[in-house]
């Protein structure tokens, strides 16, 4: 399978995550990005509905993770 790059050579992304609402969904949201990516570097800003990511996961991969959790997520630009 090759080596893992992980978070070290990845790239920070910040998504916007609609339905997280407790410290429960922060867990879970986290969970299923390290899912994708065992040494992704995750941060919930649960009050703001946003999650930085620094990961080697492409912003897609990390968006439809967090679909299949329960959360619709987008990437956010700018």
């Amino acid at each position: 399978m090759g080596e893992q790059s992980g978070a070290g050579d990845g790239r920070a992304l910040m998504m916007q995550v609609e339905g997280m609402t407790c410290q429960g969904c922060v867990a879970a949201v986290t969970r299923a990005i390290q899912r994708l990516d065992p040494a992704a570097e995750v941060a919930v800003d649960l009050a703001h509905g946003r999650v930085a990511v620094t990961t080697a996961a492409q912003a897609l991969d990390v968006a439809q993770a967090l679909g299949k959790a329960g959360y619709e997520a987008r990437a956010m630009t700018g």
